[in-house]
């Protein structure tokens, strides 16, 4: 009976480990837009039973919470790739493999990295405005930013989501080109008679 593949394991592990891992910031990501509205009116009759400032810290946290998830997945994104287009390039340099395996690797990992950037800066920028419309700063006309807030939470959410959808099919590729890879490194190995350890 043949031994399981670890690369193959990893590549379809990951799309799993990718899915749920989004799926939870995105989660924390909407928890904090609800919080948000729920809050009422900091600037003006706050809710009775003091609820308002209970919502406003819980909306800070779970806010603060989302962002560094975020950044955490985007983060996990970037090293897979650094990671498995590394591997390719050595297994095809050491078993002289067509070198168009390392280049379309390459290009996925080039066509990923913008994405995970561009979803590190959308919550970086949600937050600065959330940051920009709290009346605890002490600034004055914190007030006018909170439209931008809501504004930016939303076009942040949608865009961090597209983020995740263009890193998942871009892993789903990439763990096609590690099985391409890993099928003919197999091929080899048979051929010349080494044992699959």
């Amino acid at each position: 009976m043949q031994k399981p593949d670890r690369k193959r394991l990893l590549g379809s592990a990951m799309t799993r480990i990718l899915a749920t891992l989004a799926s939870l910031s995105l989660m924390l990501l909407a928890a904090a837009m609800v919080l948000g509205l729920l809050i009422g009116d900091l600037y003006g009759e706050p809710l009775p039973s003091g609820s308002t400032l209970r919502f406003y810290t819980v909306h800070q946290l779970t806010g603060l919470s989302a962002a560094l998830a975020v950044v955490f997945v985007e983060s996990v994104i970037v090293t897979y790739f650094i990671g498995t287009s590394r591997w390719c390039k050595e297994v095809v340099e050491t078993y002289q493999l067509d070198h168009e395996l390392v280049c379309n690797s390459n290009r996925l990992k080039r066509r990923t990295f913008p994405w995970a950037l561009v979803g590190m800066l959308a919550v970086v920028g949600i937050v600065a405005l959330g940051g920009a419309s709290d009346p605890a700063t002490g600034r004055a006309n914190t007030a006018a930013w909170v439209d931008w807030h809501l504004t930016g939470a939303i076009a942040g959410f949608t865009l961090i989501a597209w983020t995740y959808l263009v890193a998942w099919n871009n892993v789903s590729a990439q763990h096609a080109i590690i099985q391409s890879i890993v099928s003919r490194v197999a091929e080899i190995r048979r051929a010349r008679g080494l044992n699959e350890a």
